[in-house]
């Protein structure tokens, strides 16, 4: 599945992204743990390669999204390229910052130890905000992918449940902004499901 993913994702980016910038990302990516890395500790896709299969989910996801509702002339709100670059790299943020651990756990009456993840972020930047300060140091991202990638967590995001009441404006000024939020959600409870990251 690893590699499956990893040759998928670098596919949709090279065909896709083209802005200045974008070979540089790429390149640190490859770099990173990006496509070993899971996409959350214990949540949504917590699986070796978690990171990059969430990414290629939301990208699906929110592609699917943008036809639906704004029909065949999509592309007049929304570039295949901003698609992708919301969809693909909107976690980012995540690169580098898990470890493993061990942990003690009984298992048929005997103690032994198994792996987990831990986060072990050395940049608390913050998550979207994160996400858009990292893509920002290689490219330049448009008003609405930088608020997309900002946004995506919606209510779950610190700053709103802190009581921010940026994110409604947000959602207001900049549509895609909403629907790759929906599409992240999606991705993350529809699609990866324990059954489906085997």
């Amino acid at each position: 599945m690893l590699d499956k993913n990893k040759e998928e994702f670098i596919k949709i980016y090279t065909e896709n992204i083209k802005r200045e910038g974008a070979d540089k990302l790429l390149e640190w990516l490859l770099k990173s743990d990006f496509f070993t890395a899971p996409a959350s500790t214990k949540f949504h896709s917590a699986i070796e390669g978690g990171l990059c299969f969430h990414s290629l989910n939301a990208y699906h996801r929110f592609l699917k999204i943008v036809q639906t509702e704004y029909g065949s002339n999509w592309q007049d709100k929304i570039s295949p390229e901003s698609v992708a670059i919301i969809g693909l790299l909107h976690d980012i943020c995540k690169v580098n910052s898990y470890k493993t651990e061990l942990r003690n756990v009984k298992v048929n009456g005997s103690w032994v130890q198994v792996p987990y993840f831990v986060n072990d972020d050395h940049l608390p930047y913050g998550h979207g905000e994160k996400s858009v300060y990292i893509i920002s140091g290689y490219m330049r991202l448009t008003r609405d992918e930088a608020m997309a990638i900002n946004w995506h967590m919606g209510g779950f995001d610190a700053r709103v449940r802190g009581g921010s009441y940026a994110l409604s404006d947000a959602f207001y000024l900049h549509p895609n902004c909403l629907l790759f939020h929906i599409a992240d959600m999606e991705a993350t409870y529809l699609d990866e499901t324990v059954e489906k990251e085997k």
